[in-house]
C-alpha cells in the first residue's frame, strides 16, 4: 500500500510542473517510475527544442498533428472495440493504470469517474492489467467507469502498461497535448485528482 504522505507530496511535486508548463514554460525531465514506494515524479518537464518546435508549428500549419512515441499503439477497449494510442495525439489525456483487486484503484474509481465528467475536454483512458479480461469488466460494472466519457483498455498482455513505462497500479500518467507526460502513483483523492487535471487542462 502506498502512503497517503507520499503521494501528496507527488501531486505537490507534479502540480508545480503542470503549472509552470500551462505558463508557456517547458523545462524538465520525464518522471521516473516510482521504486519501493510514492516518489514524488520530478517537477520538470523535458524543455521545447528550436526544432521540436519548428515541427510542431510545421504540424498545426499542414493540420497534422506529430504522434508522441508513447501514442503509438494498438489496444482492445473491454467493450470490444478497435482502439489506437494515435488517435489521442495533441490532446491533454490522464491515463489511468488498474487492477480489478486493488484496493486503491476501487477506492479512487468515483473520483476518476467524476473528474472525467467534470473536464470533458481532457481524455480519460483506464488501462487495465495484472488480471483477466472478465475480471476487469466486472470491476468497471460494479464501479460504474464505463459509462461516459472513460474508454477502458483490456491490457491482459501489459502491452501499454510496458509502452508507457507503469509497473504497478494504481499509476496515473498526464500527457499534455505536445506528448510531454508525467507519472505519478496512486492513491488520489477527488481534490488532488481534480487539481492536477485542471492544471493539465489549462
Amino acid at each position: 500500500m502506498i502512503p497517503v504522505r507520499g503521494a501528496r507530496v507527488a501531486v505537490v511535486a507534479l502540480s508545480a510542473a503542470l503549472l509552470v508548463s500551462a505558463c508557456g514554460g517547458l523545462n524538465g525531465s520525464r518522471a521516473a517510475d516510482p521504486v519501493g514506494g510514492a516518489s514524488p515524479p520530478s517537477a520538470a518537464l523535458p524543455p521545447a527544442t528550436s526544432a521540436s518546435a519548428a515541427a510542431s508549428s510545421a504540424a498545426a500549419a499542414t493540420g497534422r498533428v506529430a504522434v508522441p512515441d508513447a501514442l503509438r499503439f494498438s489496444a482492445t477497449t473491454l467493450k470490444g472495440e478497435k482502439f489506437e494510442g494515435a488517435s489521442l495525439a495533441g490532446k491533454p489525456v490522464v491515463f489511468w493504470f488498474w487492477a480489478p483487486w486493488c484496493p486503491n484503484c476501487l477506492s479512487e474509481a468515483p473520483a476518476v469517474k467524476a473528474t472525467a465528467a467534470r473536464f470533458t475536454q481532457v481524455r480519460f483512458v483506464g488501462v487495465a492489467g495484472l488480471d483477466t479480461e472478465a475480471a476487469m469488466k466486472e470491476f468497471v460494472q460494479r464501479t460504474g467507469t464505463g459509462t461516459g466519457t472513460i474508454v477502458h483498455l483490456s491490457d491482459e498482455k501489459g502491452t501499454v502498461w510496458t509502452k508507457l513505462g507503469i509497473s504497478r497500479q494504481s499509476t496515473y500518467v498526464f500527457m499534455r497535448p505536445d506528448g510531454v507526460t508525467a507519472k505519478v502513483s496512486g492513491p488520489l483523492d477527488s481534490a488532488e485528482l481534480a487539481d492536477l487535471v485542471q492544471r493539465l487542462a489549462g
